[in-house]
């Protein structure tokens, strides 16, 4: 079987039905957290909004927002918009703050979600007769999850492997002949790694990947696709809203096509609330359409990008978002600089180096320091004639080009920084030990 899309009626919609369609939904939303979900009766309030004022989609901007130390302060039972009964699953953040957020599900909102991964597969490729390696963590994480109930609604082979035990991912890669890889892209890398360690590319089969849950640069998706051998494909979802396959690229790689018949997306000004137009950069805001159980209207996700409603060369219809540039919650102010990871990694892996670095942010003294470790690939190592000095001094240069400040840098061995099986744990902000 080959096919393009998995619901072409809803993928290729006409703007002006995926219009009708939203703002059919919101009203019954809306209508549906005002009567079932106390926090957003009192919010909107308290904000002198009722559920007539909203009459369509265009008046989506009518209501207040809703922030993750919310979805906190409500834990656990505060946002649920059903009887505990109608409840078949919820899922978790990582939480660090000890206080996690629980995102709860019906059976309606299963099947929704699963109808989400299952586009996202089709768009990267995927058909009923591929092996979908999964190996997103599965348990309260949402990635292992959603992929699999997008596979198994597709009619795909599902190869539940969760994350680590790197032995047996690839010798299952081998025996089952996996040719659809899901899991994030430093762990992708981690991968590749261990596979020319043993020099068995020509055992494996994949043909492409769905990696997210962390964010990845361009030229990390170079690097996947050239050593893996693979088109490698983004995907975007959040706990709170979902899960994996709230948007998701298509084969033309170029921003990640939104699911705009369950979720609406707006970019606002993150200092001023502002909704900015198409083709501007701001914060990400997604209302869900249809959850019931877990309804979050205009949740503010700290997630930096931009839309464009431009029509896109695979005939999907719906909005895309470009790749996450940062987040405003997650940036680092140094020596009064704002810095990105993304803006590091981007750097590094211009210069040639892979996706094994470490970022050290620390205070002494009232000033801040930042460095960089990263390692050196194993074919700089092997060279005699690799200069650290002079590599330091390169990406020294080509920070202080990016981010117009001094960074710190360590070269080092290979396989020197530990490695994750799950997200990348890429900052170490030291600064909090002198906190008062």
């Amino acid at each position: 079987m080959s096919q393009r899309y998995f619901q072409p009626e809803i993928e290729t919609m006409p703007r002006e039905q995926i219009r009708a369609l939203q703002s059919e939904r919101i009203i019954e939303q809306v209508q549906h957290v005002y009567r079932n979900v106390k926090f957003y009766r009192d919010k909107m309030d308290a904000a002198g909004v009722k559920p007539e004022d909203i009459k369509s989609i265009d008046d989506l901007h009518l209501l207040p927002f809703i922030e993750k130390d919310d979805l906190r302060d409500q834990y656990p039972f505060g946002l649920l918009g059903v009887p505990k009964s109608e409840v078949v699953r919820i899922q978790s953040t990582s939480g660090t703050t000890g206080r996690r957020v629980v995102a709860f599900y019906t059976q309606d909102d299963i099947s929704v979600w699963d109808h989400c991964c299952a586009r996202a597969l089709v768009a990267a490729g995927a058909t009923n007769e591929d092996v979908i390696h999964v190996c997103y963590g599965y348990g309260l994480f949402t990635g292992g999850p959603g992929l699999n109930g997008g596979s198994h609604l597709l009619g795909s082979m599902t190869l539940p492997m969760s994350s680590g035990n790197t032995e047996r991912q690839l010798q299952f890669m081998q025996d089952l002949g996996s040719t659809v890889l899901c899991c994030t892209p430093s762990y992708a890398l981690n991968l590749a790694e261990e596979i020319e360690k043993r020099g068995i590319l020509d055992n494996i089969h994949l043909k492409s990947g769905i990696f997210g849950a962390e964010p990845w640069t361009e030229e990390m998706r170079a690097d996947i696709q050239n050593r893996l051998r693979i088109k490698a494909f983004d995907i975007y979802g959040l706990t709170e809203i979902s899960g994996p396959g709230v948007s998701f690229e298509c084969e033309e790689q170029n921003g990640m096509h939104i699911q705009e018949d369950y979720f609406a997306a707006e970019i606002i000004n993150p200092d001023t609330g502002e909704v900015l137009p198409d083709g501007e950069v701001g914060e990400l805001v997604f209302t869900c359409l249809t959850k019931k159980a877990f309804p979050l209207i205009r949740y503010r996700t700290r997630d930096l990008c931009k839309l464009t409603r431009e029509k896109c060369a695979c005939g999907r219809t719906h909005v895309r978002m470009n790749k996450p540039m940062g987040r405003s919650d997650d940036m680092m102010v140094v020596k009064g600089v704002n810095v990105w990871p993304s803006q590091i990694e981007q750097v590094l892996l211009q210069l040639g180096y892979q996706a094994n670095y470490r970022i050290v942010v620390d205070r002494e003294n009232n000033r801040d320091s930042i460095e960089v470790q990263v390692e050196k690939t194993p074919a700089m190592a092997a060279d005699e004639t690799y200069d650290v000095v002079k590599a330091q001094g390169k990406i020294v240069a080509g920070l202080k080009n990016m981010l117009g400040i001094k960074v710190d840098v360590q070269v080092v061995e290979p396989m020197t920084i530990e490695r994750s099986e799950g997200k990348a744990k890429r900052v170490i902000d030291r600064r909090n030990l002198y906190r008062s």
